[in-house]
Formats: C-alpha cells, sequence, structure tokens
C-alpha cells in the first residue's frame, strides 16, 4: 500500500514512519511544514530507503496538497500534523487555530475529493486515519473515571480546543459525505526524539545542565503515560484493520503525578549518571505558579482498541523511561542541534 503521513517529521509521526519502514513493504509519502517542531533527524535511519519519500507542504495549501495526493496515489491517510504544545497555545493561540482546525479541513476536502474520483475497488480501500488527543475530553475529577470514547467533549485549553474542533469536522465528513475516517485519541507519549520542550525531555536535559527542575502548582497532575514506539504500532493496526466510521482510544495504562514522573527521572539519573558532586537530581526540583486552566487528571479506557483489534502496550512506564533516559543520555548531540533560539528552556513552568 501507498501511506501518506502527514506530520512525520514530529515526534509520533517520525515513530509511525520508522515502524511502517521497517516492519513492512509499504511506500510512504511523508508531509511536513517543518516547524520549529519538525526535525528531519528523527528519520535519519529510514530517509534512505527507496520506499521513503518527503515533500515539505503546509497542510492548509490545497494546491500543493492536491498535487501530493495525484502523484502519490496513497490508499491510506494518516493525519499527524498539528501544533501540540499547551503552553504555546496558551501564549499564541492563532497558529492552533490555523494548522488544527483549517489545516485539518483544508487536508479533508483535499482528500475528500481524491477519494471520490477513484475507482470502485480503491475507493473500498481507502481510509483516512485522524490521530488525535485525549485531551480533548477535559479532565477527570474523581481517582477511578477513565475517558471512552462515549466520554462527552469538554476542552479547556486553546490546544485541545483546537484538536476537539478537528475531530469534530473529521467525524462531520464521514456523516455528510460518507468519507471514510477513523480517529484515534491518545494519552500522553514519551520516548526517544521527543522535542525537548515537553516534559520528559526537558526535566533530563535540564538536570544534565544542572539547571532548575520547574513543576506546577505541587505536581499533582495526573497523566496517563505511553511509549511512543507502543503508539505507533497501535496506529498502523488501527489504520489497516480498525473499523470505518469508529473512534478508538489508546492508554499506556500508566498513570503518573508529574511529581513522581520527575522523580522517577532524577533516581535513573542518579544511577545512569550522577552529579560531579554526588548530590541527588532531585534537589533541582522547584515549584512554580500553576498554568491558566491546568487540566488535573487524564486516563483512557483503552479495552476497545485491546478487544476489538488485539492491542496492548508492550511498555510499563518502568521499562519505557528508563529506555528514554537512556536514549537522550546517548543521543545528547541530537538534543542540542534541535534546540534553536525561540525555544527557552528556563521558563516559569513545564507541563506535556
Amino acid at each position: 500500500m501507498k501511506i501518506l503521513i502527514t506530520g512525520g517529521a514530529g515526534f509520533i509521526g517520525s515513530a509511525v514512519i520508522r515502524y511502517i519502514i521497517k516492519n513492512t513493504d509499504h511506500d510512504i509519502l511523508n508531509i511536513d511544514k517543518l516547524t520549529y517542531a519538525g526535525n528531519l533527524e528523527s528519520l535519519k535511519d529510514v530517509d534512505q530507503n527507496s520506499r521513503y519519500t518527503f515533500q515539505q507542504i503546509d497542510i492548509c495549501d490545497a494546491e500543493a496538497l492536491k498535487q501530493a495526493f495525484d502523484n502519490f496515489k496513497p490508499n491510506l491517510v494518516m493525519h499527524l500534523a498539528a501544533e501540540s504544545h499547551v503552553d504555546r497555545s496558551i501564549d499564541g493561540p492563532a497558529e492552533f487555530i490555523t494548522t488544527n482546525i483549517v489545516g485539518t479541513y483544508t487536508l479533508l476536502e483535499v482528500a475528500r475529493k481524491y477519494w471520490q474520483n477513484l475507482n470502485k475497488v480503491k475507493k473500498s480501500e481507502f481510509r483516512f486515519h485522524h490521530i488525535s488527543t485525549d485531551e480533548v475530553y477535559g479532565d477527570l475529577e474523581g481517582t477511578t473515571d477513565l475517558f471512552t470514547e462515549c466520554t462527552s467533549y469538554a476542552p479547556s485549553s486553546p490546544y485541545s480546543a483546537s484538536k476537539a474542533s478537528s475531530d469534530h469536522l473529521v467525524r462531520a465528513w464521514h456523516r455528510t459525505y460518507g468519507f471514510p475516517v477513523i480517529i484515534t485519541n491518545c494519552s500522553n507519549n514519551y520516548g526517544p526524539y521527543h522535542f525537548p520542550e515537553k516534559l520528559i525531555p526537558l526535566v533530563i536535559l535540564n538536570a544534565l545542565d544542572g539547571k532548575n527542575l520547574p513543576i506546577y502548582g505541587k505536581g499533582n497532575q495526573i497523566r496517563d503515560w505511553l511509549f511512543v514506539e507502543d503508539h505507533a504500532r497501535a496506529l498502523y493496526k488501527v489504520v489497516t484493520e480498525g473499523t470505518v466510521g469508529e473512534t478508538y482510544n489508546i492508554g499506556g495504562h500508566n498513570e503518573k503525578q508529574n511529581i513522581d514522573v520527575v522523580r522517577i527521572i532524577c533516581q535513573i539519573l542518579d544511577d545512569l549518571k550522577p552529579q560531579a558532586n554526588t548530590v541527588p537530581y532531585e534537589t533541582l526540583i522547584t515549584f512554580v505558579k500553576d498554568r491558566p486552566g491546568h487540566d488535573l487528571r487524564y486516563a483512557i479506557d483503552a479495552s476497545k482498541i485491546k478487544n476489538d483489534l488485539g492491542w496492548t502496550p508492550d511498555e510499563t512506564f518502568e521499562t519505557g523511561i528508563r529506555k528514554t533516559v537512556e536514549w537522550y543520555l546517548n543521543n545528547l548531540e541530537w538534543c542540542r542541534r534541535v534546540q534553536d533560539g525561540s525555544y527557552q528552556r528556563e521558563r516559569l513552568g513545564v507541563d506535556v
């Protein structure tokens, strides 16, 4: 098959491409605008493969998208291109509205018109897989409730509101036009090649530099953590085996408070690369004023994807986080290269 992937130079998108190229015989066209978080170095393991092609395209550019569809002739589309950082969405929501809403609309229309012109067989095989987030559901106040595929949407930030809007557009295109879509909503990803503004890589790099590890509020926000390579496997299974019109929640079964995540990272670093003065990295933790509208708890019920498609995560948080810390320690040059002038690791607080 031919699979067109948007946002393939991003954290999750690059993991999906690496997985598909290494484990299947499919051809991939990676479409990415290459914003600050897009990094082609994340694809160095596969970028010389004859089944992989990259084009720098903004998903708001309908003409460029149409040409890409016409030339590549995809069987499947996996839509991951998005602005995804909550703090950035609070500081400047306009880019999130443009990319996540207008961009998704533009891609949907180009893909729908392409699909309508396919022959009967290829038309029946075509799938548009929209990759979203659990943040569209808002937060959970209780300690036992879980997000299901039927949970009402209640986004809290400009980022999650823009993703919720894109989800609604995708469902509307299915109901109105019969366009064959599948949606997935995932919990917090972590793992190799994560952009250093996000919680886990930022804590690792700040700790190694001897800088403060700023935590919002009391650090009691709870997230469900999903190893990115587990997520890549799940996304491929959904796009190839999932049922059109369905939504699948993908979670890691690893709920942790942010403060506990940071402490676990510090303990692993104490073991693998202790500070020269042997002072524990936990001493670098500082608490700062919480950010506006900060959701307290996310937790996913991933029983549907397990029961319907047989997917479960391979990594526990304990195994996945150690692999992640080891990867960053072994790839510090990659980390330094992706940091640019617009990114400041000295910030007031950090969360995913």
